[in-house]
């Protein structure tokens, strides 16, 4: 009797297997995809580079002619950093250097910096970074800067800039 009741049961799924696959292939034959066709690509067109032996807008020797124009203009404020001998710290970037303390010596506050693992002390004045940066204030926990950069229009404006003290992880 169970055997009657499974062979039924599996002759009732088959028939509706049987409707929906009648279905499929009806939706299949009525209904048309509507893909529109690629493009074919743009040919491409290659220029020649003619201003391969014309001056290159990003060397060094064209920024220097421009920082010598610059510093001949009497109230440039790049003018007096460029007559001015550079100081050690000049040559790293502010990035590479990190504050890792601050003493007093007979009431002038100097602040410890690191760079390439060589330890300098600073005061109010000296300078510091490649942006022609001079220290203005040492605090315990920060050195404050004045830096010299460009601006978009290519005039020479100051920035205040930061450097804070650096704990040591352990």
């Amino acid at each position: 009797m169970a055997l009657l009741a499974a062979a039924a049961l599996l002759a009732a799924c088959g028939a509706e297997h049987d409707e929906l696959r009648q279905w499929m292939e009806q939706q299949r034959r009525e209904i048309k995809p509507s893909v529109t066709p690629l493009q074919a690509p743009k040919k491409f067109d290659p220029q020649a580079y003619n201003s391969a032996q014309a001056v290159d807008p990003f060397s060094a020797q064209k920024l220097t002619v421009a920082l010598k124009q610059e510093a001949r203009q009497p109230n440039s404020l790049v003018s007096a950093e460029l007559n001015r001998r550079k100081e050690p710290l000049e040559a790293y970037p502010l990035d590479s250097m990190s504050m890792v303390g601050s003493v007093n010596k007979l009431g002038q506050p100097f602040a410890l910096l690191r760079v390439d693992l060589l330890l300098y002390q600073v005061k109010v004045g000296d300078h510091l970074g490649q942006n022609y940066g001079r220290i203005t204030r040492i605090a315990e926990t920060e050195i404050l800067l004045r830096e010299i950069v460009q601006d978009a229009a290519g005039e020479w404006i100051e920035r205040p800039a930061t450097l804070q003290l650096q704990e040591r992880a352990r």
